[in-house]
């Protein structure tokens, strides 16, 4: 005869069959093996460690290595994930970032944190610093020079459609002098977390156009909740904006649109136009059809940048190199074609020319969009 705990067992793996609970409450990550006992909800163990950080709020248990106490099964099974989406997530702003489980550490707690300890998403008034179009406060961001991080002012307006930077001393002490280091408007603003990269838990890479070429700066803030409240008001601002530019655009067409992540990144080598120099070791940034190269990967500003078109207009990715090409160390050649010329990049690793061939792939054989015929045409004149 089965013991009240095997019946237990297996009334949980019972209500994890349940639509909505095969996929982690938090993330969406498939086949969740914890529990919060408190919140009634299934997620992955990458979120169970994260709800370990709210003890106040959330207990959490193995699905299949801990035993079961019967009112901890009843309350799975009231609640379980669609119950507490319901619950928690009544007025998610369309514009606020939902992490997936390939996302930052970050990214992940604060929305843990949002949901069940801040209830942001129960009480609007709750989202005012993100969502009121209108933010200031103090950043740590990386000096373009010598690379120290110093504390400046930043200023997010949706009224006049700019992120602006001021220096700390100007700001403070010279109210009268208030030029900003840097207006990043925000019709071409990006922002995306590297804590790797930046070498901080709570980095955030801001990239914009100016001249239409690409600029990045990089900042933190001490306070992991600031931060993500900044990316997010970053994100309203951007959803408004495209609002206003595309009247009869859905939710759904417009969100996609907000920020994003780059396709893909690191180290390769290059050689120049004419192919007869040597080799230069660069790190690439592929932000969808721009293909920016740095000497660092914390530069303000790209060497230079190659337009990724589509195989209809005539740009393939081949692997390997011309035969009479020289001067590379890395023996893992990919080749650009483009109407124009021919790029030529080798990569350290095959699992690395492999990975880059697969991002450039992915962008040739997607048509190219009629704003995307102004920029290449821009890519072409330049001198």
């Amino acid at each position: 005869m089965a013991s009240e705990s095997e019946k237990n067992k297996r009334l949980l793996l019972d209500v994890l069959t349940r639509p909505g609970n095969d996929a982690c409450a938090d993330c969406g990550n498939a086949e969740p093996d914890w529990a919060s006992v408190t919140l009634g909800v299934f997620v992955c163990q990458g979120c169970s460690l994260l709800h370990r950080g709210i003890p106040h709020i959330s207990r959490v248990k193995s699905i299949q290595q801990e035993s079961w106490e019967t009112s901890e099964v009843e309350l799975m099974a009231a609640m379980g994930n669609e119950a507490a989406k319901a619950k928690y997530e009544q007025k998610v702003p369309a514009f606020y970032y939902r992490p997936k489980h390939t996302d930052c550490k970050l990214l992940r707690e604060q929305w843990i944190r949002a949901r069940y300890e801040r209830n942001e998403f129960e009480f609007i008034e709750k989202q005012e610093p993100y969502s009121a179009g209108y933010r200031e406060g103090f950043l740590w961001k990386r000096g373009r020079d010598k690379g120290q991080f110093l504390s400046r002012k930043f200023i997010l307006s949706e009224r006049e459609g700019a992120l602006k930077y001021f220096s700390k001393q100007e700001f403070v002490y010279l109210p009268q002098a208030r030029d900003p280091k840097a207006v990043m408007k925000i019709e071409t603003l990006n922002a995306t977390f590297q804590p790797a990269k930046i070498g901080n838990p709570y980095g955030l890479q801001i990239t914009y156009l100016r001249d239409n070429s690409t600029r990045n700066i990089f900042v933190y803030h001490s306070d992991s909740k600031e931060m993500v409240d900044w990316f997010n008001a970053i994100r309203a601002a951007r959803f408004h904006y495209l609002q206003v530019a595309f009247p009869g655009a859905s939710d759904e067409e417009l969100v996609p649109k907000l920020t994003r992540s780059f396709m893909k990144e690191g180290f390769m080598e290059k050689t120049g136009p004419k192919h007869t120099e040597g080799f230069k070791k660069r790190w690439f940034t592929m932000d969808d059809r721009r293909l920016m190269y740095f000497k660092d990967p914390l530069d303000a500003y790209a060497r230079g940048e190659v337009f990724i078109g589509s195989k209809e207009n005539s740009y393939t990715v081949l692997p390997g190199l011309p035969p009479s090409t020289q001067g590379y160390h890395w023996n893992h050649g990919i080749t650009i074609v483009t109407p124009d010329r021919k790029f030529l990049f080798a990569c350290e690793t095959e699992a690395e020319q492999r990975d880059w061939i697969t991002a450039f792939q992915r962008v040739i054989n997607r048509p190219m969009r009629p704003q995307e015929y102004a920029v290449e045409a821009h890519f072409k004149h330049k001198p």
